[in-house]
C-alpha cells in the first residue's frame, strides 16, 4: 500500500479521541504552542480527506489505532513489530480495494443491464448507452477536432464528481484526448446536441478509478452538451 495510506493512519491515531489527551484541555501557552497545534490542523484535515476514500475504512478501529499510536510515541513496546504493521496494512487495503473493485463493477453492470431496456436507450458494440435528449443539426467532430462541451457527471447513485454546468464554464479539449465512451459519443454527436451517456467502467476510468470519487470498476453518467467544434 502506498507510504500516503500509512500516513494518513498514523495522523488519525494522533488526532483520535481515545488514549489521547482532550483537545480541550489543551493549552496554548507559547508562540511553539500553536505552531504544533496548527500543523495538527493542517495536516489532519489533509489527512483525513485522504483517508475518507480508502477502501475498507468503516472497518478501522480508531481505538487501536490510538493505542498503537501512543506506545510507539512513548517508546513502549508494541504488540507486532514495524515491519509486520507494513504488511499488514498493505495486504488489508489492498484485499478492501480488490473487494470494493468487485463490488462497483457488480452494481454497474446490473445497472446499465436494466437501463438499457429503457425506451429511448440505444446501445453501441462497446457498451456505450446513450439517448437523445436535444438532437442538434450540426456537424459531428472527428477524433482529431477539439470540442466546447456543457457536461454534468455522476455515479450512478446520483453522487455529483465533476460537472461545468455547476462550474458555469464550458471546457475544451480534443475528442480524442479523454475517455473512450467520450471520444465515441462526441463523434456521434452533431453540434447543438445534449445527450446523456452511461459508460460501463471499461470504456470509463477502468480499474484505476479516478480521484477520491471515482472508484475502480466505476460505471459513469453524463449529461453532455456538444457546443461548438472549436476552429483553432
Amino acid at each position: 500500500m502506498k507510504n500516503s495510506i500509512l500516513y494518513v493512519l498514523v495522523v488519525i491515531m494522533a488526532l483520535s479521541a481515545s488514549c489521547q489527551q482532550s483537545s480541550k484541555s489543551v493549552k496554548l501557552e507559547s508562540n511553539a504552542d500553536s505552531v504544533s497545534y496548527a500543523i495538527g490542523i493542517l495536516v489532519g484535515s489533509n489527512n483525513l480527506q485522504q483517508l475518507e476514500s480508502a477502501p475498507g475504512k468503516d472497518e478501522i478501529s480508531k481505538e487501536a489505532m490510538a493505542a498503537a499510536f501512543s506506545a510507539i510515541s512513548m517508546g513502549e513496546e508494541t504488540k507486532i513489530t514495524e515491519e509486520e504493521a507494513n504488511n499488514l496494512v498493505r495486504t488489508f487495503f489492498e484485499s478492501a480495494g480488490e473487494k470494493q473493485a468487485q463490488k462497483n463493477l457488480e452494481e454497474g453492470n446490473a445497472f446499465l443491464e436494466t437501463n438499457k431496456s429503457r425506451e429511448g436507450i440505444s446501445v453501441t458494440e462497446s457498451g456505450l448507452q446513450y439517448e437523445v435528449l436535444t438532437e442538434g443539426s450540426g456537424a459531428k467532430p472527428s477524433a482529431e477536432d477539439r470540442v466546447r462541451v456543457h457536461y454534468h457527471g455522476t455515479l450512478i447513485d446520483g453522487t455529483v464528481f465533476d460537472s461545468s454546468v455547476e462550474r458555469g464554464e464550458p471546457a475544451v479539449f480534443g475528442v480524442g484526448q479523454v475517455i473512450p465512451g467520450w471520444t465515441e459519443a462526441l463523434q456521434l454527436m452533431p453540434v447543438g446536441s445534449k445527450w446523456k451517456i452511461y459508460l460501463p467502467s471499461a470504456i470509463a476510468y477502468g480499474e484505476r478509478g479516478a480521484g477520491g470519487d471515482i472508484g475502480p470498476n466505476s460505471a459513469l453518467i453524463f449529461e453532455v452538451e456538444l457546443l461548438e467544434i472549436v476552429k483553432e
